[in-house]
């Protein structure tokens, strides 16, 4: 996307909602790949999972269910709940928290009904009590989404069904994501991935409304008119040679107390910010293709290809190219963990 000019916003400039910069934001987010999965599951029933890489996002009809994160206590999920792990963090879920649990991995790959090679994964599980049909999806997310928006926020995200007014069609995006990959009718695979965005979104507009006085990165520095202004120039232009005066002109600040503000909320100083900003741009193009190491420099604001990979490799602690190889074996890592979960392969 190409980023307007900011050149005339001022101390008077109507401030935008922070809802339209949450827009702004993940406007260059996107789902690559989306992996969908439907549990059948009868009390009694418990799950584990050690951890996956990328966003996981549950949904589920019938009796309620309980989920625990590692080192948090156990939350009840009420039918059309949403729950949202942005970065995959171990979990269990279960119809109760005293039932020994199961490994997802060696459950699926006994369970598993359908092709093995396909998504989404559908399987039964339990007991033979009270049901829960289950709704999962995995998302993988373009670089700059994982690591300028998933590492600021909580390990979960829980989203009543009776706190959110769109709660029903988000349950009913995330039920007819399952279903159209099931389906697999032509186009299925884009289809998953938009509507994991959609989900991804909401989920996060909702995050921002609940929780922005006490969030952290940028969330937190939305909810401020001034700071958002800032917030909203630095990811118009960030190409642009900001400074601290600039950027508290553009805010109606003075320069310390915009300084001090600015670190107060998000956590960094505003040059701080913009360098990370820059570096995680970056990083997606990067990812991405198709563009010179010169190119990708100039977007970043740096004249120069050496001056860039000195940058990058001070917010990464790598150089682009290890930094490449290691996203990549990441991305292998999270293929033959579908594998792994259709029960191509076991864990010993």
């Amino acid at each position: 996307m190409a980023w307007p000019a900011l050149a005339n916003i001022g101390p008077k400039t109507r401030v935008p909602r922070a809802r339209d910069v949450l827009s702004e934001v993940l406007d260059i987010c996107r789902s690559e790949r989306a992996v969908t999965a439907r549990f059948a599951l009868t009390a009694p029933w418990s799950l584990k999972s050690t951890g996956v890489t990328g966003a996981m996002i549950r949904m589920a009809r019938g009796a309620p269910y309980w989920i625990q994160v590692e080192g948090m206590p156990a939350l009840r999920v009420d039918p059309g709940d949403l729950v949202m792990l942005p970065m995959g963090a171990a979990h269990v879920v279960a119809s109760d928290m005293d039932v020994a649990s199961e490994l997802f991995s060696r459950m699926i790959a006994r369970h598993a009904e359908g092709p093995r090679d396909e998504n989404p994964l559908v399987f039964s599980h339990g007991g033979g009590g009270e049901a829960t049909d289950m709704f999962s999806a995995l998302l993988w997310f373009s670089a700059y989404c994982r690591h300028s928006v998933f590492r600021i926020l909580p390990p979960l995200i829980h989203i009543r069904a009776s706190d959110l007014p769109l709660a029903g069609c988000l349950a009913t995006t995330m039920e007819s994501l399952t279903l159209e990959t099931l389906a697999r009718r032509p186009g299925w695979r884009l289809s998953a991935a938009r509507m994991g965005e959609l989900l991804l979104v909401n989920i996060l507009r909702e995050h921002l409304a609940r929780e922005a006085a006490v969030g952290e990165g940028w969330l937190r520095g939305l909810g401020d008119p001034c700071v958002a202004r800032a917030l909203v120039c630095m990811h118009r232009e960030p190409q642009r040679a900001w400074s601290v005066e600039t950027l508290a002109i553009e805010a109606g600040m003075s320069r310390t107390r915009f300084s001090m503000r600015f670190k107060q909320l998000v956590g960094a100083t505003p040059i701080g910010y913009l360098t990370a900003h820059r570096m995680a741009l970056a990083a997606q193009q990067m990812e991405a293709g198709g563009l010179s190491s010169a190119r990708i420099a100039e977007n970043a604001g740096y004249d120069s290809p050496k001056v860039f990979a000195r940058a990058f490799r001070r917010w990464s602690g790598h150089t682009p190219k290890a930094w490449l190889a290691q996203e990549a074996a990441k991305r292998s890592g999270w293929q033959q963990q579908e594998g792994r979960i259709r029960g191509l392969e076991q864990d010993p």
